[in-house]
């Protein structure tokens, strides 16, 4: 099955394309009304506008860096998942596209890395957690907590807003994955413990993207991670614009080994030439 990801409303109609992903929120902060015809999409905590206009939204280092564009290993800027007031609004979006298309995508869901967030917020809910945890004979005394206890922490936050998030979702819930499926990698940068995660996933989004594609081994290995890690279906996002057709169709050919899907992101006319290309070449091998 193919699909298309997609700013552009009447690309998700594409014949060429079983199923449509259109991005009602992106990480600029961008919004755009729900379709009947595609899977709304949304980035949950991600949104350049929002921090713009509050700074106190971001994610901050133990040492107060914030998890802004301007951080060299940051495409955009991150939100807190702790903030209150930011979470009740993706939820009423969440809701607001299944009343239109019952399917919905989670997309940008975590923390930015390891360090965040250390903001006043974040440090009193883990205090109160830790108490919490302690006075029930689940967890140390506050004095002696470890990263590991941070950890754990921060995947409960992630894991409680999936399950907020999904309970609002009456049809088929998507959920993005940062391409890293090793060790306890997702869960220590992004704070999303898989297990905790997967009962309340109906498909996983793994985006392995690439500007050229010329060689395949590394999404060949990675999308061998996700298939050994994960029971829940996952479909591969390529990257699109301006692939060359028989680089881009090489990697269609490897991502269809592994996923559910392929999804091709953000230029539906160069997926739909490669998608033809294909069907061409099956049909020349056909013998009479």
């Amino acid at each position: 099955m193919y699909g298309v990801v997609t700013r552009n409303e009447e690309e998700t109609t594409w014949a060429e394309f079983d199923i449509g992903f259109y991005e009602v929120k992106d990480v600029s902060g961008r919004s755009s009304e729900p379709i009947a015809d595609a899977v709304s999409m949304i980035s949950c905590f991600g949104d350049n506008a929002a921090v713009k206009e509050n700074s106190d939204l971001c994610p901050v280092t133990p040492d107060g860096l914030r998890a802004t564009r301007e951080r060299t290993y940051f495409d955009w800027a991150y939100i807190c998942p702790t903030h209150d007031g930011y979470r009740r609004g993706l939820l009423e979006i969440v809701e607001d596209c299944a009343v239109v298309n019952p399917d919905v995508r989670l997309d940008d869901i975590g923390f930015p890395r390891p360090e965040y967030c250390y903001c006043d917020r974040c440090n009193e809910r883990f205090e109160s957690w830790v108490r919490t945890n302690h006075e029930r004979g689940e967890g140390p005394p506050p004095e002696e907590t470890t990263i590991d206890d941070r950890y754990e922490w921060r995947a409960d936050v992630i894991t409680n807003f999936v399950r907020e998030a999904t309970d609002r979702i009456p049809g088929k819930t998507y959920m993005t994955l940062y391409p890293d499926p090793y060790g306890d990698h997702l869960y220590e940068r992004a704070g999303i413990d898989l297990e905790a995660v997967e009962p309340h996933i109906d498909e996983f989004v793994v985006p392995l993207y690439d500007t050229h594609y010329g060689t395949t081994y590394w999404l060949e290995t990675i999308a061998k991670g996700f298939e050994s890690r994960l029971g829940t279906p996952f479909s591969i996002e390529l990257y699109a614009v301006n692939v060359e057709i028989d680089n881009l169709i090489h990697a269609v050919e490897v991502a269809n080994e592994y996923a559910e899907s392929v999804l091709f992101g953000y230029d539906a006319s160069n997926a739909r030439a490669a998608l033809r290309r294909m069907d061409a070449d099956a049909r020349e091998g056909v013998e009479w």
